[in-house]
Parts: C-alpha cells; sequence; structure tokens
C-alpha cells in the first residue's frame, strides 16, 4: 500500500480548490524550473535546479534525464538518492487529485535506482536501493531493494540483487 496522507474536500472536486492547497504563485515558480530542468541537457545544472528552487533531495552523480517531469505542486516531497538514472519521459508524482479527495505521499527512490522512459511513479511509493524499474510501468506500490520490476500493473520479475 502507498503512504499517502488523505484530505478529504467538500463542494467541487479538489482541482476546483487546488489553490486553497497550494499556492498558485509557488505552483508557476515550480512549473518554470521544471521546464528549464526538462530541456537542460547539463545534469549537474539540473540537479542544482531541483535542489535550490525545487526543495527535491538529489543525490550525487544522479541523473535525471530528458522531459522528466516532477510533481509541480510538491516537488519537496520527492527524494532521490545518489547514483540513479531516471529515463526519459518519466513523470514522479507527490499528489493525485481524487472526486472528493487529495492525497499526497512522499516518493523515495533509493542510491543505485535505474528507473525505465516513460515511467510513472505514484505518490507515496518507496523505491529501494539496487531497484531496477522496466519502461513504461506504473509504479503504484513501494519496490524492494535489488528488485526488478516492470509493467502496468506494475509486476515483479525478479527478486533480490538483479
Amino acid at each position: 500500500m502507498r503512504n499517502t496522507t488523505r484530505y478529504p474536500v467538500h463542494g467541487a472536486n479538489p482541482l476546483w480548490q487546488m489553490y486553497k492547497t497550494v499556492s498558485f504563485w509557488k505552483v508557476m515558480k515550480n512549473f518554470i524550473v521544471i521546464q528549464l530542468a526538462r530541456y537542460t541537457p547539463f545534469l549537474s545544472l539540473k540537479n542544482w535546479l531541483y535542489r535550490t528552487f525545487l526543495r527535491m533531495e538529489v543525490g550525487e552523480q544522479s541523473a535525471v534525464a530528458l522531459m522528466v517531469m516532477m510533481d509541480v505542486m510538491f516537488p519537496e516531497m520527492i527524494k532521490i538518492g545518489r547514483n540513479c538514472v531516471i529515463g526519459y519521459n518519466t513523470t514522479i508524482l507527490a499528489h493525485e487529485y481524487l472526486v472528493e479527495e487529495y492525497r499526497l505521499g512522499e516518493v523515495r527512490i533509493g542510491d543505485g535506482v535505474l528507473i525505465g522512459a516513460n515511467t510513472t511513479i505514484l505518490p507515496g511509493v518507496t523505491i529501494g536501493d539496487g531497484a531496477i524499474v522496466a519502461a513504461g510501468s506504473v509504479v503504484y506500490k513501494d519496490v524492494a531493494p535489488g528488485t526488478f520490476v516492470g509493467g502496468n500493473p506494475m509486476q515483479v520479475i525478479r527478486e533480490g540483487n538483479v
């Protein structure tokens, strides 16, 4: 099960009420920084942007590929370990808005993790050290250290040190 905190809303769905949840100006700043980082080919500059302006934790020598989309509302809830590779066009979410509630959850990616291209990581998920996530996967629950997972829905392909 994902580790998220639920916040019920009344009346219109949470997207109609989003600026009660998070400041418009914070979202605008985050959007601009994320868009700059998505197209920046310099990994050290990209990591500096994430650390400095989004308050994300990004480990040394981690590589976030072109077009990766970080959570635009709560990027500070994303923690990436050292020496990771986050593949092209991956989306990492720390929030989800539903019809009658919204949920927030920290995303923790351990050290030495490989995330394949076009993967979606949902809020409240922990991906253990040395894990591998196949391209195109939807990570909807925790991934044990050293485990190889893939698919939609995500399934364990191989356990242990891969």
